[in-house]
């Protein structure tokens, strides 16, 4: 073992300053206060950045105790920082729209359509929409949950996880027909609320999902279906058809049965007329119109006698010839 000592005169103390020449020792001590100055002043130095309108900005710790994010979300506008304790990352608050479709020139130049299994088990695909935005008070909430610094990767990654993943479990309960058809608006709606259940509480509201055009389903199936909707339409318009005939033929029964009851009352009303007529025939009116009826007739004679008359007795023709 080696004993450190002090030199000759015995008037310095034993230590690292023993082994190190003077000119050494004080290098050395200007090093370690050049390093102390350096970092103090490095982490003094303010760095500026601004938060865009229609943004919502989060300093995240990157040094201290207090290590992560700040509970205070940053609103529009500047902001100052020191680069070397924490960061700051901006996430949009306006509403973002999504599609995953089998078009190259949609979305990403790949094939990114949804696939999903229906209650038989029969596989469907099709082009999803999907339109959301994140609550500016939440920011921190969200990038709690994801450690995320990009949306890009959120929207492409998790979201899109949780659309597939809502569709299968939604979809095993609905028939293909029923997706395919007249049940397709009430699935889509499930779809929604569950994607919604999901992301909610970290500040993601599902502003509206849907299908792009139909869903794909294998083409003996389309033919099915579309053979089923037009024999159900077809039955539909006979059932309209029969109605309409139904209706006319009503119709004409309600106008015949109409002229025979006006028929039969306007007989029933000369029946009552003339039996009112006879009841009140008597001798002394029938006496009382032959007299106005003679009279009549003697009101219009013009007092010159007849050209032809009979003789008495009927016992022929006399002529009355005319005066000279």
């Amino acid at each position: 073992m080696t004993i450190l000592r002090g030199n000759d005169q015995g008037d310095e103390p034993a230590g690292l300053a023993a082994m190190l020449p003077g000119g050494k020792v004080l290098r050395l001590v200007g090093v370690l206060l050049a390093v102390l100055i350096g970092w103090t002043v490095l982490s003094n130095v303010v760095s500026v950045s601004r938060v865009d309108a229609g943004h919502v900005g989060i300093e995240i710790y990157l040094a201290g105790s207090q290590r992560g994010p700040s509970d205070i979300p940053i609103r529009t506008g500047w902001v100052f920082y020191s680069p070397l304790r924490s960061q700051i990352i901006q996430f949009p608050t306006y509403v973002q729209t999504v599609k995953w479709t089998r078009n190259p020139n949609e979305g990403h130049p790949v094939n990114e359509e949804m696939g999903f299994n229906s209650k038989e088990g029969m596989e469907i695909s099709a082009d999803v929409s999907l339109s959301y935005a994140i609550d500016q008070d939440k920011v921190r909430d969200f990038y709690v949950k994801y450690r995320i610094s990009e949306l890009e990767r959120f929207t492409h990654g998790i979201l899109r996880d949780i659309v597939r993943n809502s569709l299968n479990e939604v979809a095993s309960t609905y028939t293909v027909e029923d997706i395919y058809g007249e049940h397709k608006a009430e699935f889509l709606k499930k779809v929604e609320m569950m994607i919604e259940s999901k992301v909610a509480p970290v500040g993601v509201s599902v502003q509206q999902f849907g299908f792009i055009g139909a869903p794909r389903v294998p083409a003996v199936i389309a033919n099915s279906i579309t053979a089923k909707a037009q024999a159900i339409q077809e039955a539909e318009r006979a059932r309209n058809e029969l109605a309409t005939t139904q209706a006319e033929a009503a119709k004409k029964i309600a106008a015949a049965e109409g002229d025979a009851k006006s028929q039969v009352l306007r007989a029933q009303g000369e029946a009552d007329s003339n039996r009112i007529r006879q009841s009140s025939l008597t001798a002394q009116l029938l006496e009382l119109r032959r007299l106005e009826n003679q009279k009549a007739l003697i009101d219009r004679w013009n007092g010159q006698l007849p050209q032809v008359e009979t003789g008495q007795g009927g016992g022929g023709i006399l002529l009355q010839l005319p005066k000279p």
